[in-house]
């Protein structure tokens, strides 16, 4: 994986402290590679401000059974799904998301992410949404967080927060040490009796697909970052969680129900941001806390694996139609090109104009390091 440097020079001096940055005015943003906290597009020979959408996946989606099937592996390890064509020439996912087939040249696939932390879905939302793991009581901010602390840009989650999944940790969702006044609004209701029936419908008449389509109108009125929890948990009810016997789901729930309810919100949404000529604009990030098993379990599921998992990424600057990185032949580790969690946060926030190297003022004024030192982002996918 190639490394990326920060695009201002700013960032390379002495470490700033928020109350210095926002001395230095607004005036002074463009320059430091910072977004603007208005949502709009910055003036003539500036880059436009970048907004966020996070779909997060709640019970880690089976790579092997979404975006990086395995057909020529053993039958305990390839899944009963077939893969299918998307519209990029090469490029295939499963067929539990026709839909989603035919937008791939607006999407790139990560199919190497990893992390090394315990195999618990509270830690991998922790690492996946903050690059860091909660530990010796201090708790990292979450990437909306984040944006809402250096520019004042809203974050938003919906239509939940993430509840009890296992661990009785913290879920990597909050404000954590910048303080509660930088805390993600949480907006428990997606009222979109306004919008006409039919596009309702074309997003689901469920939770997350209209959480997904309140996103879409949240970021075209200048909201920054949106968090949508498709699901609150993964005890009994239907997730991505397929362990393969109650309280958890069997695989087949990605055929009859998680499958279409993602493909068809997710279709919607790259639809209406591109048409309203917003996706380029845009981050959309689809990810779960972590991959599952590559081999099917004596109850026909697969259990938690931090070791690989699939995140696909559209607009914001992605170059989509692009497959990054591999896994071996059971989709059991990566291959090639290895994005660690950190490195997946940290291509977020060059999306966003946000420098990975930065630091962020802690406790008692210490200084505390966005991302763990040395953390790019992954350059070639923009």
């Amino acid at each position: 994986m190639k490394s990326t440097k920060t695009t201002s020079s700013s960032w390379n001096q002495l470490p700033m402290r928020r109350r210095e940055f926002l001395r230095a005015g607004a005036a002074a943003l463009p320059c430091m590679g910072l977004p603007k906290a208005t949502g709009k597009t910055g003036q003539p020979g500036h880059k436009p401000v970048v907004n966020c959408i996070l779909l997060m996946l709640v019970g880690g989606p089976s790579q092997l059974d979404t975006w990086d099937l395995k057909p020529d592996a053993p039958s305990q390890y390839r899944g009963p799904f077939r893969p299918i064509r998307t519209n990029v020439p090469g490029m295939q996912i499963s067929e539990i998301f026709p839909r989603m087939a035919r937008h791939a040249d607006k999407y790139a696939l990560l199919r190497s992410v990893w992390h090394d932390g315990p195999s618990l879905h509270d830690a991998g939302h922790q690492f996946m949404q903050t690059g860091h793991l909660f530990e010796e009581a201090l708790e990292h901010p979450h990437m909306g967080a984040v944006v809402t602390y250096l520019t004042g840009g809203q974050s938003v989650v919906l239509p939940h927060l993430i509840g009890n999944t296992g661990g009785l940790m913290p879920h990597g969702q909050s404000a954590g040490f910048l303080g509660s006044q930088f805390e993600p609004q949480l907006m428990k209701k997606a009222d979109n009796r306004s919008e006409p029936e039919p596009v309702r419908a074309r997003y689901g008449l469920n939770s997350f697909g209209q959480s997904c389509l309140k996103a879409c109108r949240l970021v075209e009125s200048g909201t920054r970052f949106v968090t949508v929890n498709m699901f609150e948990t993964v005890f009994r009810q239907t997730t991505w969680d397929i362990h393969g016997a109650a309280p958890f789901s069997p695989i087949s729930c990605y055929r009859d129900h998680v499958g279409p309810m993602f493909d068809a919100a997710y279709s919607a949404l790259l639809e209406d941001l591109s048409a309203r000529g917003l996706l380029s604009t845009t981050l959309v990030l689809a990810m779960g806390e972590f991959g599952r098993t590559p081999k099917i379990n004596p109850t026909g599921g697969r259990d938690h694996w931090p070791r690989c998992s699939t995140v696909v990424m559209a607009g914001g600057g992605i170059r989509g139609g692009q497959v990054y990185g591999s896994s071996d032949s059971l989709g059991a580790e990566p291959r090639d090109n290895p994005v660690h969690a950190r490195n997946v946060v940290a291509t977020v926030y060059r999306a966003l104009g946000v420098a990975p190297d930065m630091e962020l003022e802690g406790p008692e004024g210490s200084l505390i390091p966005l991302l763990p030192p040395g953390t790019r982002a992954v350059a070639d996918l923009f």
